[in-house]
């Protein structure tokens, strides 16, 4: 083994980790808490290192004179205004929740609205490069939450709100669950390859 020293480390903090959330042993249950604090810090400080990446791309596409050179201005622009109210006035202030509502409120509502219409021509275009049922029920499905969410044109049919309620509480709720299920398991087979040595992604 190539790095017995790093690989004993993962494993070791991997056991005291897991043991401290099922023994009640007060050092075990004090280590872990430790450990998790770490974890938090790192992972911030993470956050951190890679905004600055980020900021160093953007210039360095700035000041070279680059194609979407403007996009990158409005990015640093952006992100300099944003550190600069939420660092000082703090993330409760007036200012900062005006950035919040006002912004990134409004953005996060365009994406998600321009993603439904992606979703129904991706699901066009399925439709008509290979028709099978799925499809089909892709398609219907789409059409009925779009038209019961936003009625077009103020006509509404009946049942219409019922059967999108339906379809978000039983469908689309089973498969969410299943997807989370699936990914607890990979998470937690992830997890056991780094326990046993199988799996080393902290050698770099």
């Amino acid at each position: 083994m190539k790095f017995p020293f790093s690989v004993a480390v993962a494993i070791g903090i991997g056991l005291i980790t897991l043991a401290g959330y099922f023994l009640n042993i007060p050092v075990l249950q004090t280590l872990r808490m430790a450990l998790i604090e770490w974890a938090t810090t790192l992972a911030a400080v993470a956050l951190l290192v890679g905004i600055a990446n980020l900021f160093t791309i953007h210039w360095n596409k700035l000041t070279s004179g680059k194609v979407g050179g403007l996009y990158s201005a409005i990015l640093i622009v952006s992100l300099v205004l944003t550190l600069g109210v939420v660092g000082w006035f703090g993330p409760t202030h007036t200012y900062s929740k005006w950035i919040f509502n006002n912004v990134q409120l409004p953005v996060e509502g365009s994406l998600l609205a321009l993603l439904a219409v992606i979703l129904v021509v991706a699901g066009v275009r399925l439709l008509r490069l290979r028709s099978s049922m799925l499809s089909i029920i892709f398609i219907i499905t789409a059409m009925v939450i779009l038209l019961a969410t936003g009625p077009l044109f103020g006509i509404s049919v009946p049942g219409l709100t019922e059967l999108r309620s339906w379809i978000a509480q039983v469908p689309a709720m089973a498969g969410a669950r299943g997807l989370l299920l699936g990914i607890g398991l990979g998470i937690v087979a992830a997890g056991l390859r780094v326990l046993i040595g199988s799996d080393r992604p902290y050698r770099g």
